[in-house]
């Protein structure tokens, strides 16, 4: 057999060109002194090779990806040194389908080294080390692969991530990599290299874009159905995992959070804008169903109110999911009361045409509700301003009381419109709203972009219940747990926090005029039951979030990058919480499932006035 040397001597090289036509040219090899990919990684999360080039970096390919706008291959330095932080392996980034390559080439690439940021810098997420402009050697075919790194409940440290350099903003990227400390150094030593899980348990269903979540830490705050519970800020469940496949999509598993795939997942580790560390497997394991079902909650005795929020994800007359939803309220929720539903958009949807009734996209739904056996509720909003409540552009989404009247009357007020605040006053002793339905202080900035409460008054066997209906801003920009910067800033909160503060104000409006009124302030709070936003809705014991009257495994309603967490909550008064006559339930019909109607699972408050 010849020598390395000399066989790639013998060779040609295969210019990748970064060109949309994929052109392949042959060169002469080049001769300048090369690196090891030890060399290029280097000791931190920036290559000490940052915008220089290099030649004849040597490898054996482990993956080929040909699809995507990341097209490229990995390669891995078969003879590992006796440092954990340097990785051993290497993404060769040719921009367009690589040809002339296969997984077991041994090549060596001459480039410029290049820090890539998947989704750009403003995401703060980290980079990716690659090879760009790439020229490669293929040295000799058919080698094998370097054995897989074996990630396991073992070898992942229980610390999430060290803090950042407060004099870098809080980036960790100029930190020496400790692996046996941290998880996110730990993934990061391994930047693309061959890893495997064994016997992963799915923690994410598959998405639309064929990846799902798994955990190689089968009992990190594991919950009876199978996920992990995001319970603190300080709890980031270290074991998740994103799995891709560099196969085709439709061989990637269709899979329910409890399921396995047995047996091993192997392949290169990426990084990726929307799930960090990624595992980009070559061989996936085999599907072993959970079987985890949906959940159906217990019927409301006759003399007990049941009370719900359910977010439709952008419901509108074109979405076909019109029949499921329905039967969710009918027989998963078992027909609530009064259901405060979000994101019912528009009659003509994502149509950017100034439409702004939903007249149409709920007559569907309740005929919907009817034909699955429910009752026929009735229903009321306020229609917001045209583009002013955030959301899908021409969406308009909003907030929607949907009620049984057979069981529920609906005080209806005059006078509420978008942009008119609703007020408390006292009516024969007791509070009142001035409009119902109303919107709490639609002005204030507060409400920028953003949907405002829906404020409603209700009668149940004779008792007055204030509901107030809620879609908060979303977590959109925050940076994300995988970020470069550790703690993750959350700017997102500041818009949530002037909400609920907003609102906790306007509850002790009410129980400034009628200390013991039930109030029942509950919907898409889009933050944890332990949050900031939580604790000023709960601000003075006006609320409480009676999620927390779960045990801590089962407070979730979104399933997010293999954190199960709280993000719909029913928030009760002083009144409520004191009977301790109420049971709450979050109702997993959606978010742990591939083939979720909505990515939320509805909550069901039962209580007696």
């Amino acid at each position: 057999m010849p020598s390395k040397k000399s066989a790639r001597l013998a060779a040609l090289t295969v210019a990748a060109v970064c060109s949309a036509a994929s052109t392949v040219v042959l060169t002469a090899p080049a001769h300048a002194d090369s690196v090891r990919i030890r060399d290029v990684q280097g000791s931190t999360r920036i290559s000490p090779y940052a915008g220089k080039q290099v030649t004849d970096v040597a490898g054996i390919v482990t993956g080929v990806r040909t699809y995507g706008s990341s097209r490229g291959f990995w390669i891995q330095d078969p003879q590992a040194d006796d440092n954990p932080a340097t990785s051993e392996a290497i993404f060769v980034y040719t921009n367009s389908t690589p040809k002339g390559v296969a997984v077991g080439d041994a090549v060596t690439v001459s480039g410029t080294i290049q820090e890539y940021v998947p989704g750009g810098a403003a995401t703060g997420n980290q980079s990716i080390t690659e090879i760009t402009k790439p020229t490669f050697t293929v040295v000799s075919s058919g080698n094998a692969v370097p054995a897989a790194v074996v990630i396991s409940a073992r070898s992942v440290p229980d610390a999430y991530a060290p803090a950042g350099d407060t004099a870098a903003n809080g980036s960790v990227n100029g930190l020496t990599l400790r692996p046996s400390a941290y998880a996110l150094d730990y993934y990061e030593s391994l930047e693309h290299m061959n890893v495997r899980v064994a016997d992963a348990r799915v923690v994410t269903g598959t998405d639309a874009f064929n990846e799902l979540w798994v955990t190689v830490k089968p009992h990190e705050n594991a919950n009876r159905r199978g996920g992990t519970v995001y319970g603190s800020y300080d709890s980031q469940n270290t074991g998740r995992l994103q799995i891709q496949s560099l196969g085709a999509a439709t061989d990637f598993p269709k899979a329910n959070v409890g399921d396995t795939l047995a047996g091993t997942t192997t392949g290169p580790l990426d990084y990726t804008q929307f799930g960090g560390y990624t595992l980009v497997a070559s061989e996936l394991g085999t599907l072993k169903s959970g079987g985890i079902k949906r959940e159906t909650t217990q019927k409301q005795g006759r003399g007990e109110l049941a009370v719900a929020t359910y977010n439709v994800e952008n419901l509108d007359p074109s979405d076909a999911t019109f029949a499921e939803h329905a039967s969710a309220i009918v027989n998963n929720l078992q027909s609530p009361d009064i259901v405060s539903l979000e994101e019912i958009q528009d009659n003509n949807g994502k149509t950017n045409d100034g439409t702004v009734a939903a007249d149409q996209t709920m007559k569907k739904l309740i005929d919907a509700i009817a034909a699955a056996g429910g009752p026929a509720y009735d229903w009321r909003s306020i229609d917001p301003v045209d583009k002013a409540d955030g959301g899908e552009p021409g969406g308009n989404i909003r907030q929607v009381f949907l009620f049984n009247p057979e069981r529920v009357s609906f005080v209806d007020r005059a006078g509420g419109d978008a942009a008119t605040a609703v007020g408390v006053t006292k009516v024969n002793g007791k509070a009142a709203l001035t409009a119902s339905p109303g919107r709490i202080d639609p002005a204030d900035a507060a409400w920028t972009n953003s949907r405002k409460p829906l404020a409603g008054e209700f009668v149940f066997r004779g008792k007055t219940v204030f509901v107030i209906a809620n879609h908060f801003a979303s977590k959109g920009g925050d940076q994300s747990l995988h970020a470069q910067y550790q703690p993750p800033a959350r700017s997102s909160e500041t818009q949530r926090h002037l909400q609920a503060t907003a609102v906790n104000a306007f509850v002790k409006d009410i129980l400034a005029v009628q200390k013991n009124a039930d109030v029942v302030t509950l919907g898409d709070i889009n933050d944890f039951e332990f949050s900031g936003t939580t604790q000023r809705l709960e601000d003075g014991g006006a609320l409480w979030s009676a999620i927390k009257s779960l045990p801590k495994s089962e407070r979730y309603s979104y399933v997010y990058q293999g954190n199960a967490q709280t993000l719909d909550q029913i928030l009760i008064s002083p009144s409520i919480r004191r009977s301790c006559d109420f049971e709450y339930d979050s109702v997993h019909i959606n978010s742990e499932f591939n083939d979720q109607i909505s990515d939320h699972d509805p909550q069901v408050l039962r209580f007696r006035p």
